[in-house]
């Protein structure tokens, strides 16, 4: 579906991609043993068509895809992510009321800490499923389930992101 937009990681900003998932089912399926530069380069010719992608960062948008179509395939992931020390929070529901008031609550929680963090919200059933999860909410923070099928509390985050951010 061209219109499928999805927000990747490219250094350290995120970028709306379309046609993402499609083009990594057809080098997928085209390319399914093949190293991973010919990967990554077929799926730059596949994404460039529509997604402006400048040639002086065309090699950060191919290890970003690379790293997109590792991920969805379930394969260990080569590419690093943005910067090793951010603090990312994943937020798994799918879009019920105690799954937003949960995202609300830890942008708060972040703001009121001052803490840098970049908060994904994963609501597609399928990614859920690949990830293993069997309740709602979770909440994972840099990759890490910490609560499976509960609400944290605001006091049990605070806990959470000052422990990880502490020396």
């Amino acid at each position: 579906m061209k219109n499928d937009i999805r927000q990747v990681r490219i250094g350290k900003h995120d970028f709306g991609i379309m046609g993402l998932i499609d083009a990594i089912e057809m080098v997928a399926a085209e390319h399914k043993w093949v190293a991973d530069d010919i990967i990554a380069e077929a799926l730059y010719e596949a994404l460039k068509k529509d997604n402006y992608i400048s040639d002086n960062v065309k090699d950060d948008y191919k290890q970003a895809f690379l790293r997109e179509y590792q991920k969805h395939l379930g394969l260990p992931v080569s590419v690093a992510e943005g910067v090793s020390d951010e603090l990312t929070v994943t937020v798994v529901g799918a879009g019920c009321s105690r799954c937003e008031n949960l995202e609300m609550d830890i942008m708060m929680v972040l703001s009121e800490l001052d803490l840098l963090a970049r908060v994904d919200r994963v609501r597609d059933s399928k990614e859920i499923v690949k990830m293993g999860i069997m309740g709602l909410p979770a909440v994972l923070i840099n990759g890490e389930i910490k609560c499976v099928g509960v609400v944290p509390t605001k006091a049990q985050l605070v806990k959470w992101f000052t422990s990880r951010s502490s020396p």
